[in-house]
């Protein structure tokens, strides 16, 4: 036995078998390949943004959905708190601990109760925000993925996806750029808007400086925004030199910038019209070459957007107008009955239609309901009976939007027209797409309508304004 202090720095080979160990014996299943190329990575010190390109993965899933339930794994199998931060000591005392044949400490065990029914899926995890790439719950829209892969060979590409919140938008977009980056060889960068902070929407010249300055770190290039930005010349000729002359010239093959929350921009008018209008001269720079710069034929762009486009911009400096446009709808019946075998249920035709008629195929209604059923939580009865109460499965989610809405009296005032209504309800426009962006109701020509019967149950309820 090798002779191990506590606070050493432990081998990989020698953490891996502590880890995969206590994994298989508690979840049942051994590591994955990504999620060992993450903790080798966490060992060695590496950020997420490297370990991502180390191993061929987009930022984004390895920072927010790889390495977090990563982590809550480890917890679970090795019975204590494990992060990022505290990983390199946590398995050295564990090695420390079987080198002096000490006995493992009981685990506690912190997922729901089994599940009734064997899968493929072994231990489940509670589905929250991304479906992670190798999951195999994530359920593909016929012809969409498809359309996407063979839409971003194509020089000029754009790739518009919309639909409201929680409906896969981000999922998509993971897989496009693990599908650009593994498959095609191409470089992808995945940015969301929400990481800007609020002070630099307010100020062109600031967001564009922070645009290129979170793509550049993304790509883990050199650092060069202030040597091309000129104050003889406005922040959009900057910014476009900045890609033209830095940016993609030094990456020597196609660049993929996916745009996540680019509705966060709609909020901002003092900068939407200029961005918006950049956008599109790139696009038409990419799809057309009219500088006759070949840089720009490398560059693919990806929006993603919850809302219908409600500023006004001219029909020739749109981005909206162009490109692939993607909406997302709700999971049909088919789609329904897919998922729940692979979760392993076996719901009659009557219990995934009172589903259906529950959550109308929202897909992130779908997941929560479907995961608390196959690890035996509930019966669909319970849930049904509980759906929108503080005992039941969506009480979290129903009370993050109660209190968005108890925040925008407006907004609550327009979404208790609606749910009060037997009809469809014309609204404000605004006021209709941003309740739409939220998921809270069906666009209907001018109207709107509940997007489902719990949150029409709920808010009949819960909102009194």
């Amino acid at each position: 036995m090798i002779k191990i202090m506590k606070e050493d720095a432990i081998a990989f080979e020698l953490a891996l078998k502590i880890v995969d160990a206590a994994v298989l014996s508690k979840m049942q299943r051994h590591l994955k390949n990504i999620e060992i190329a993450v903790l080798k990575g966490a060992l060695s010190g590496q950020k997420y943004d490297k370990i991502a390109d180390d191993c061929g993965y987009a930022h984004e899933y390895i920072k927010h959905d790889v390495g977090p339930k990563l982590w809550q794994i480890l917890s679970v199998s090795l019975g204590e708190k494990v992060s990022k931060n505290n990983l390199m000591a946590v398995l050295a005392q564990r090695a420390f601990a079987e080198s002096q044949g000490v006995k493992e400490k009981a685990v506690i065990s912190y997922l729901p109760s089994p599940i009734s029914k064997q899968t493929e899926l072994g231990a489940l995890e509670a589905p929250v925000g991304l479906i992670a790439l190798e999951s195999p719950l994530y359920i593909e829209r016929p012809g969409v993925e498809s359309r996407c892969y063979e839409e971003i060979t194509r020089q000029g590409a754009l790739i518009r996806i919309k639909a409201p919140s929680q409906m896969g938008k981000t999922s998509l977009m993971v897989r496009i750029l693990a599908h650009a980056k593994q498959q095609l060889q191409f470089n992808t960068v995945a940015l969301s808007l929400q990481r800007a902070e609020r002070h630099i929407f307010h100020d062109l010249d600031k967001f564009l400086r922070w645009f290129c300055t979170s793509i550049t770190r993304k790509l883990q290039l050199p650092y060069r925004v202030e040597d091309y930005w000129s104050d003889t010349f406005g922040s959009k000729t900057n910014c476009t030199a900045y890609f033209e002359d830095c940016l993609l010239p030094n990456l020597h093959g196609i660049l993929v910038l996916a745009l996540d929350d680019i509705d966060k921009v709609f909020l901002h008018p003092e900068i939407a019209d200029d961005f918006f209008t950049l956008l599109r001269s790139w696009y038409e720079e990419a799809a057309y070459g009219d500088s006759g710069n070949p840089n720009w034929q490398n560059l693919r762009l990806i929006i993603i957007h919850s809302t219908e486009v409600y500023i006004p911009l001219d029909i020739n400096k749109s981005p909206f107008n162009v490109g692939l446009a993607i909406e997302l709808q709700a999971f049909n019946h088919q789609q329904l009955l897919d998922l729940q075998q692979r979760y392993g249920l076996d719901l009659s035709e009557n219990e995934l239609s009172e589903l259906m008629q529950l959550v109308a195929g929202h897909p992130y209604l779908i997941q929560q309901a479907l995961y608390h059923l196959a690890a035996a939580n509930l019966t669909l009865q319970q849930l049904i009976k509980t759906a929108t109460t503080d005992a039941g499965i969506y009480c979290n989610h129903l009370h993050r939007h109660l209190r968005n809405l108890q925040e925008h009296p407006q907004l609550a005032a327009a979404y208790e027209q609606v749910i009060k209504s037997p009809i469809p309800v014309e609204l404000e426009q605004l006021s209709g797409f941003k309740l739409h962006s939220m998921g809270l109701v069906k666009l209907d020509g001018n109207q709107v309508i509940p997007s489902c019967e719990l949150y029409r149950r709920y808010f009949e309820t819960h909102l009194k304004t």
